[in-house]
């Protein structure tokens, strides 16, 4: 009886016991709507389904962002990749793991702005932007390397364009509308509601000239050898909201035509929660991101190369030694 008795007692102190805990992560992101597959998997559960406490630490630019998953205040990044970002991979400190979002025709990341004081004076076009100024949040950043590969494939020299970096994507919708720049390069998320507002006119969306890689998953590298099964369960849970986001407001139809599905008014209420703006509006700036977190593997070195050409990144960064496509299946140009 009292080995029955101290069986039935292990038991019911096993059944007592609280599942393990969560293992907690910290994704560092923007709220754009290039995120929107991390707002669905967390309002989803499926960072929750993965063993996965996802938190969500936002900021107003993206070079912030790698500097901090390098300080380990957040251990993911998921933003766009630019200059600052390449030269801190180069060194050993960051690594990308799998794609967010990119410039791709027919959808709208990032505007290329003007403001109606320089629309008014003539700037019509992007073969127009000599002797204008741009701003941009940083030197270097993903806006910054829009415009240079914009003017690049219209002839226009860099260095004839006055960049003006402003530090966040706000400041650059403040400068913009009250006309101390003449043009800006403005994530759609909040480039739609200044063009619906008559703040400033639409000259194009920069995916319709170039096609490149934008936005990646990153991570400090010591992470990979220490936390990988984390990771790998991140990217998966991660990868369902982005397939999710994907059916429901990228595929095309037979015509060509995006086509939103069925899940598109659940999801666009989430997105709206996030975003902090209105469903509708949330629907006009929905930008591209692969569906399963696919990286233009080619592109990466194109846009090394680029920043190296330019003085941004040191000519030591090598593009391979800073990916690390064993997370994602089927990248692109590998």
């Amino acid at each position: 009886m009292t080995r029955g008795l101290v069986l039935l007692a292990s038991l019911l102190l096993g059944l007592a016991q609280p599942a393990s805990a969560a293992e907690a992560i910290k994704i560092g992101l923007l709220k754009f709507s290039t995120n929107g597959p991390t707002f669905i998997a967390l309002e989803k559960g499926y960072f929750a389904a993965q063993g996965i406490d996802a938190s969500l630490v936002y900021f107003d630019a993206a070079q912030p962002i790698a500097v901090a998953a390098v300080s380990g205040d957040i251990d993911v990044g998921v933003t766009g990749v630019a200059a600052g970002f390449y030269n801190l991979a180069g060194k050993g400190a960051l690594t990308i793991i799998a794609a967010q979002s990119r410039e791709e025709p027919g959808y709208p990341n990032n505007g290329i702005l003007v403001s109606n004081r320089a629309w008014d004076s003539g700037l019509r076009s992007y073969k127009d932007f000599g002797g204008h100024s741009v701003a941009v949040t940083t030197i270097g950043a993903p806006t910054h390397y829009a415009i240079g590969v914009i003017a690049d494939k219209v002839g226009v020299p860099l260095d004839t364009i006055r960049i003006v970096p402003l530090q966040t994507n706000s400041n650059q919708v403040s400068a913009l509308i009250g006309g101390q720049v003449d043009a800006a390069v403005i994530p759609g998320t909040l480039a739609v509601p200044v063009i619906k507002r008559n703040d400033a006119h639409l000259l194009g969306w920069a995916g319709d000239e170039v096609a490149w890689q934008l936005g990646a998953i990153f991570v400090k590298k010591s992470m990979i050898a220490q936390r990988r099964k984390l990771l790998e369960a991140y990217i998966k849970a991660y990868r369902q909201g982005a397939r999710e986001y994907y059916d429901a407001f990228l595929a095309k139809g037979p015509d060509g035509k995006v086509q939103q599905g069925p899940g598109a008014p659940a999801l666009l209420a989430i997105l709206s929660k996030y975003l902090g703006q209105p469903p509708e509006q949330v629907n006009e700036g929905l930008s591209f991101v692969d569906p399963d977190g696919r990286l233009l593997v080619k592109d990466i070195y194109r846009q090394v190369a680029w920043y190296q050409a330019h003085g941004m990144v040191d000519k030591t960064v090598d593009p391979a030694a800073i990916l690390d496509l064993t997370f994602v299946d089927g990248h692109y140009d590998r």
